[in-house]
């Protein structure tokens, strides 16, 4: 058989990938396509505060561009720098976590979770997962192989998670619980009594605290946040942060992790996590450099940015209170609000007709997760407050129009 007549038999991607899905990436495929087209989107998916009018902090440049000046562009230790594991130390220790066994580096806080799940879980075994959720957990799980298990928050109650179902959640293959805290995609800060709950459960049944709280100095109401690690010095935690939300260098990829709890018990699960650090070689080792300067350095940058999201969440409320058939749990930390809608379609399809009629880019609720029978989208409210305006006026037309 020539070449030219070989028949083409197709490479198929890997069959556990079916279930990987990423919702926030995954729409703005149209907004390309459109914006190829001319026109202009009104994007509103995705949490990037360079997007719109946020800038990284000075003097995180000038460290970063210091050390990049200084040769140091070769590779890193595998769990980081020592002055960055040292500063990051140093802010748990003052945030009260105690009984640090681990601290590591890594390229954002997604290579941390893929990480940390992966050294975890054999097959068969789960995780607990909030819904809503971060849809990286779902999509990590989905490639390990391991089976859905989702625990709800309570849209009637702030959107905290529903202590009562949660507890019926756990399974003999369940091995740890993930919390989202302030929460993506609903903004929710999680309350102390709940997070003293949680972990009188993960010390019941041996799991491992995932706490994501990588929006933990982005506070719109007055409420503290507590680090559900510093609740528990005796339960393993794995504490995920990172520069990209709070200090707004989201393109660095620059996330870590704090491995805490009693040393006997967590030591195998940390030398299986070395283990994977250092089959990956490091992260960024530039960027690391910018973790001492963000930590231990000026954060005034920090009372503009909240002061901004506090304005636009208060205008993103008024907007939900004025529009007909949506509704909306403030949010209280973080960038994101989670409107419901009282439509009768798919809030799949809502997403990509709005974005074809009106080019604004939202996400859909159910590439989070919601109870069954309700539709939500998700919506960033980083932009200033005129395109802010003009995308919610948007979506407000859109609704009268499609919905009468």
């Amino acid at each position: 058989m020539t070449r030219g007549t070989a028949r083409i038999r197709e490479i198929l991607a890997a069959t556990r990938l079916e279930r990987v899905r990423y919702a926030i990436r995954d729409i703005a495929v149209i907004g390309e396509q459109l914006a190829r087209e001319g026109k202009e989107i009104l994007p509103l998916n995705i949490g990037d505060p360079l997007a719109y009018d946020f800038s990284t902090p000075p003097h995180m440049v000038e460290a970063v561009a210091r050390a990049m000046r200084d040769g140091k562009n070769g590779y890193a230790p595998s769990l980081g720098v020592p002055e960055a594991l040292e500063a990051v130390r140093a802010r748990a220790e003052r945030q009260g976590i105690r009984n640090i066994q681990s601290v590591f580096i890594t390229q954002g806080v997604s290579e941390a979770v893929d990480i940390c799940l992966t050294a975890l879980l054999n097959p068969g075994e789960n995780v607990l997962t909030p819904s809503p959720e971060y849809p990286l957990y779902s999509a990590v799980l989905a490639k390990l192989g391991a089976e859905p298990n989702r625990y709800d928050l309570d849209e009637d109650d702030g959107w905290q998670p529903d202590l009562e179902r949660l507890a019926g959640h756990v399974f003999a293959g369940t091995r740890g619980i993930v919390v989202i805290n302030p929460n993506n995609p609903t903004g929710a800060v999680v309350s102390r009594r709940t997070l003293e709950r949680i972990v009188e459960l993960a010390r019941e049944h041996n799991l491992v605290i995932f706490a994501d709280e990588i929006y933990d100095r982005l506070l719109l109401s007055d409420e503290e946040h507590v680090s559900i690690a510093a609740l528990a010095p005796d339960v393993p935690v794995v504490t995920f942060n990172g520069l990209s939300k709070a200090y707004l260098a989201p393109g660095w990829r620059v996330g870590w992790g704090i491995v805490s709890g009693e040393p006997a018990a967590v030591k195998p699960y940390v030398e299986g996590i070395h283990k994977l650090l250092r089959a990956r070689l490091c992260a960024n080792c530039p960027e690391q450099y910018a973790i001492k300067a963000a930590l231990e350095g000026p954060e005034d940058h920090l009372a503009e940015a909240t002061a901004k999201l506090r304005r636009r969440r208060d205008l993103t409320m008024r907007w939900a209170h004025a529009t007909p058939r949506v509704s909306l749990t403030e949010p209280r930390g973080a960038f994101y609000a989670f409107p419901r809608l009282d439509i009768p379609d798919s809030d799949e399809n809502f997403t990509r007709e709005l974005l074809l009629e009106k080019q604004v880019m939202v996400v859909h609720g159910s590439g989070f997760g919601q109870a069954p029978g309700t539709r939500h989208i998700r919506l960033v409210f980083l932009p200033d407050e005129a395109k802010l305006s003009r995308a919610l006026g948007s979506i407000t037309a859109f609704i009268e129009e499609r919905y009468p």
